[in-house]
């Protein structure tokens, strides 16, 4: 199989690149990242120079170049996206622009080429808050943020693919994804990185606000099933049913860090803040796949890569 992964460089994208590579012998690996703050060529040092895996920096808005890069490849795994709700809030043209326009462009290739699968990686955000209860995957979309929103039009566009051209389309909605190689923005390798470095943590609002979270390489193998079993036209929710507030997963990486509660800094809420995501995902365990770390191992995992590799976070975070 060959394979394009968009958006790479990143977090999510660098460890699926190594779990592939590592887990099939048989498999070319095309990388396809425009490197923006969040792309880090240093994510892959590692596998760099691997005959199967060959990068090319480009960005997936441009026709001509994404057409290129589609030429010969069976599959798609389309990670590519601006994330962050907290730049999405300050300018949300970029989310809308790399998210939604960037999906169908590279719908249209896939399109041309007749792609054997299009797996479009997308969040839990999409389906916005609730106080109770799980959503399932044909519950109605209700976005809150620009970031929420720019992800379910995306979503919606490539099913709409589907429909309309019977392309090949899986969606995958995941919940917060932590590991190795996560950019220190988002909230556990912020507070890891700020705690070595002896920095304040800062908690929006009461910290009470809910998410579940799960490994990444437990999402690498959700999704590496479903490139091989996935129903075309399907929507698949992957989690790792840990669900937490935001002051608990502070007061565990504080106390695994030897830290105390002092080092907390409360912050004014973030505008539109989701309450509570959570996610019924029998639909994928039914098909046999479940989280291998538990969520304490998880965070070991983190925690420890984190402390042993600062020459890859430290110069991100000046």
């Amino acid at each position: 199989m060959k394979l394009l992964v968009t958006g790479g460089a990143g977090f999510i994208g660098s460890n699926f690149i190594r779990y592939m590579l590592a887990s099939h012998s048989g498999i070319e690996i095309v990388n396809l990242d425009v490197l923006t703050y969040a792309g880090n060529l240093n994510s892959l040092k590692d596998i760099e120079k691997d005959s199967r895996y060959t990068f090319i920096k480009g960005d997936i808005c441009d026709p001509r170049m994404t057409e290129s890069a589609m030429s010969g490849v069976n599959a798609v795994v389309h990670f590519a996206a601006e994330t962050h709700v907290d730049r999405s809030i300050w300018d949300p043209s970029a989310f809308i622009r790399t998210n939604v326009l960037g999906t169908n462009v590279l719908l249209e290739s896939a399109k041309k080429w007749g792609t054997d699968i299009f797996l479009h990686i997308s969040t839990d955000e999409v389906y916005g808050s609730r106080k109770t209860g799980s959503f399932f995957e044909n519950d109605p979309l209700n976005p809150s943020s620009p970031y929420a929103a720019s992800k379910a039009g995306s979503d919606l566009l490539a099913l709409s693919y589907h429909t309309t051209y019977d392309l090949p389309v899986v969606v995958t909605r995941c919940t917060n994804n932590f590991g190795p190689y996560q950019f220190p923005e988002k909230l556990i390798p912020l507070f890891i990185t700020n705690l070595i470095n002896n920095q304040k943590v800062p908690v929006y609002g009461t910290g009470e606000n809910v998410r579940d979270w799960i490994h990444v390489r437990d999402h690498c193998s959700a999704i590496d099933l479903l490139l091989t079993h996935g129903k075309a036209g399907g929507i698949y929710n992957v989690g790792g049913g840990n669900e937490k507030t935001n002051l608990e997963i502070t007061g565990l990486i504080l106390e695994k860090l030897n830290q105390s509660p002092a080092m907390i800094e409360y912050v004014q809420d973030r505008s539109g803040h989701d309450f509570r995501y959570s996610l019924d995902c029998s639909k994928i365990r039914a098909m046999g796949w479940k989280p291998a770390y538990s969520f304490d191992e998880a965070l070991d995992d983190t925690i420890s890569w984190y402390r042993h590799n600062p020459g890859w976070w430290l110069p991100l975070c000046k």
